[in-house]
């Protein structure tokens, strides 16, 4: 029997059952068709009366049919993969009434969403370790995506600086390239400085969705630490504007507009643009190198006391981006659910403060840069067959960056200067890189009824950089003469089976492979003397993932895979300024496990949200990034670093009440581990770092967050919200934690920040308010060693939102 006939035979029994139990005082009807938002029938769906066991079941044509007796009801329609929806009905004795409902997808591509009170939650119905964010409770703040994400268990945010500065997520003990960046699941290698999390206001997205570990086929990514897709509102709607410009300390401005429409004839046009400004002359405590200039001329330097701390100020450390995405487009056709074009436009310039040490200061060295993105999207539900749905994208990421270090002098924390006999701060350089990359992404699925879906994809990446220099020199760490060329290709199947919304199991396997060819060193050290070579690698993954809600709120979740990720571009050819690369990087391999357990329940007006998480990495090939100095040039350096084994835990708590207030908390423990036991592979000498912390990564942090609203306060639908969250990170070793006497250590000292906001909302959310007070006990913070970030700051923030 299929499972269609079996499901209108169950609605038989059902409709049979019922009736003999009501069916002498059924003299009222309720009938009407179940439709999807993209205008298809919705058959199979479930009907019925909230709190009665008076229900049925849409037939092949969507259409249902429900007696009762006369009286108020709730109608609720459901069905798999859908939101559900409620309805007032009201039935006067023996009337029959017509009520055609429409439902919308839960989720556009990965699955149901459901997002507590507080803001965070889980990706409900995917078997994979997912949380989602509600981005919309945070638009009237001035945080950016980078920011928001600091909310999800196990995800860290290691900031370099101030705004604009170099950034890293650290998601369960992995970070960097090992976390791939998606916007409405494309991926965005390439796109420029301008669109990094840290310099894309929170404004621009309507939900983020963070994938841990273990990661989706339909991404179509190499990811062994995780996914970030920010999901933006594709909802078509009548015209609609959300504009903001806040302004704080260290003269920093941002400003944000988005605006669009949706005609009835289906045609779409969409312009979102922003831009951040800031000096970044906030204070740091540092030892200053003194020297002195003689009358003839000779600087003379006298002992560095490294003890003598002083209060400065930051100087050349000046921060803009500007960037414009517009959108054209059609959606709702009969070939087409969404066509779109879009063209990005983005640009940064950024003064460079520092190296990858604090003591070191730079007066003069700026790097600057422009992108120019050009994409193309296509989506079709039901191609040529039902249940057929395709997504095509493809985009060019054109930018260029110019690395600028020409000065003849030598800065010391104070801002004094003396002439040098040389030029260059760092190293003399005027240089040009220009990086092509073109990106295209296919997807597939296709559903076998309510329960089997197959999901193919396929991700072609194609990068190339090329470089001069106006000076007619090269860089210390690379070759301008030869130019770096990466080819990469994912390719994934996945099957699903989903019989209940009580449960569902993946099985899925990837294909990757990646051509490299670029400038390799001849030296032992690895810097200079460089050759053009190329080479190939390829690797085949798999993994599983399922869910099970034991209860109706108690859900555990298990998911495995066997994960590769190919080196990036930086990792592989450096930045042409501060890192190195190293072209002959294998791809990390790694066997990745979560297992989750998360229960949300609502008490009346209590809200509960509980989860607790596993982790277990077991990585060889593990790329990590290193320090080093040549000829007093300090620089970063990546490398293949032999078995690495991360286990630990998240632990998140989140309680509301009504819509008044809310409180909740995550704390983290990571533990990554040298698993390489003899030194060179083949040594039999045992390393003295086997079983030892790896170095220069937290391993103990938490975050609480805590919100209290004041409903119609003044004017009814007017909300006044204060708001309160600290971070505290545990001190951390930035070498082997073995080696020397911890009071001498280079350490990432212990940290504990505090933060307040305060916002009102009017007229519904038409104008907001909203003013903030960053790290208010003024802090000593740092993510990386040295690197002190801000300290005290004040910000505030106006923003208008009109449509839907």
């Amino acid at each position: 029997m299929s499972n269609k006939y079996f499901l209108v035979f169950l609605a038989f029994l059902f409709s049979v059952s019922v009736y003999s139990q009501h069916g002498r005082h059924r003299n009222s009807l309720i009938s009407g068709r179940v439709m999807s938002t993209e205008k298809e029938v919705v058959d199979f769906a479930t009907v019925y009366l909230k709190g009665t066991n008076q229900g049925c079941y849409t037939d092949e044509k969507g259409i249902y049919h429900l007696k009762t007796t006369a009286g108020e009801y709730t109608l609720v329609v459901s069905a798999i993969g859908y939101q559900t929806v409620e309805k007032k009905v009201k039935l006067a004795k023996g009337e029959r009434i017509k009520v055609n409902v429409t439902i919308a997808p839960a989720v556009k591509e990965l699955g149901e969403v459901l997002v507590t009170t507080s803001g965070v939650g889980r990706v409900n119905q995917s078997a994979f370790n997912a949380v989602a964010i509600d981005a919309k409770k945070l638009h009237n703040s001035t945080q950016t995506l980078a920011g928001a994400l600091t909310k999800v268990p196990g995800v860290k945010l290691r900031e370099s600086g101030g705004v604009g500065s170099d950034m890293q997520l650290y998601i369960d003990g992995f970070s960097g390239k090992h976390v791939k960046i998606f916007i409405d699941g494309i991926p965005q290698e390439g796109a420029g400085a301008a669109f990094d999390l840290n310099n894309v206001p929170i404004n621009f997205a309507d939900r983020i969705e963070v994938y841990k570990g273990v990661v989706p086929v339909g991404f179509g990514t190499d990811a062994i630490g995780g996914v970030v897709n920010i999901v933006t509102n594709k909802q078509p709607g009548k015209w609609f504007m959300d504009a903001s410009y806040s302004y704080g300390s260290f003269n920093t401005h941002k400003s944000y507009v988005r605006f669009g429409q949706t005609f009835k004839n289906g045609f779409m046009y969409e312009v979102n643009a922003f831009q951040n400004f800031s000096d970044n002359d906030y204070y740091v405590d540092t030892y200053v190198r003194e020297f002195e200039i003689k009358e003839d001329g000779s600087v003379r330097f006298p002992p560095l006391d490294k003890n003598k701390i002083y209060h400065l100020k930051r100087f050349n450390d000046q921060y803009h981006n500007e960037a414009v995405i517009g959108k054209i487009g059609l959606v709702g056709k009969k070939w087409a659910d969404r066509l779109a074009l879009s063209f990005n436009y983005s640009h940064f310039y950024k003064e460079i403060q520092t190296g990858v040490y604090q003591d070191v200061v730079f007066g003069e060295k700026f790097r600057k840069g422009h992108s120019l993105v050009p994409s193309l999207e296509y989506y079709k539900k039901n191609l040529l067959v039902k249940n057929l749905d395709l997504l095509l994208t493809a985009n060019y990421n054109h930018n260029i960056t110019n690395n600028v270090d020409t000065a003849s002098r030598a800065y010391n924390w104070r801002g004094d200067f003396y002439e040098k006999g040389s030029r260059g701060e760092q190293s003399y350089q005027n240089s040009e890189s220009k990086n092509r990359n073109w990106n295209g992404t296919l997807k597939m699925n296709y559903h076998i009824g309510q329960a089997h879906t197959f999901t193919f994809s396929h991700v072609i990446s194609d990068f190339e950089r090329t470089s001069r220099s106006t000076i007619g020199a090269s860089s210390k760490f690379t070759d301008f003469s030869i130019p770096k060329i990466t080819r990469k290709n994912v390719s994934g199947l996945s099957y699903r089976l989903m019989p209940s919304d009580r449960w569902n199991v993946s099985a899925f396997a990837k294909y990757y492979r990646q051509y490299n060819k670029g400038p390799v060193s001849q030296n032992t050290d690895g810097i200079g003397n460089y050759i053009n070579l190329s080479n190939t690698a390829s690797a085949l993954g798999y993994g599983a993932a399922g869910t099970y809600f034991i209860w109706k709120d108690l859900q555990v979740k298990l998911s495995y895979e066997k994960a590769f990720r190919l080196p990036t571009t930086d990792e592989l050819f450096g930045d042409e300024d501060l890192e190195a690369g190293k072209m002959n990087l294998k791809p990390e391999k790694s066997d990745n496990v979560n297992l989750s357990f998360s229960y949300n329940h609502q008490f009346g007006k209590h809200g509960l949200y509980a989860e607790a998480g596993l982790i277990y990495r077991d990585t060889k090939d593990y790329i990590k990034r290193g320090l080093d100095v040549l000829g007093g040039t300090s620089y970063g350096y990546y490398e293949n670093h032999g078995h690495v084994r991360t286990k630990g835990y998240n632990l998140s708590l989140l309680y509301s009440f009504s819509h008044w207030f809310d409180i909740g908390g995550t704390f983290n423990s990571i533990d990554t581990r040298d698993y390489e036991k003899f030194l060179a592979g083949s040594s039999l000498q045992e390393s003295m770092h086997y079983k030892v912390r790896m170095p220069n990564l937290p391993y103990r942090y938490a975050n609480i967050n805590a919100n209290f609203y004041w409903n119609d306060l003044f004017v009814k639908g007017n909300v006044l919200s204060i708001g309160y969250d600290s971070y505290w990170q545990h001190d951390f070793p930035l070498y082997w934690e073995n080696l020397g006497d911890k009071d001498s250590k280079n350490m990432v000292p212990e940290q504990f920040s505090h933060n307040l906001s305060l916002s009102y909302t009017m007229k519904n959310g038409r104008y907001n308010v909203s003013f903030e007070c960053r790290n208010f006990t003024d802090a000593q913070l740092f993510d990386n060693f040295s690197l002190q970030k801000a300290g005290r700051a004040f910000y505030g923030k106006f923003r208008v939102f009109f449509g839907k």
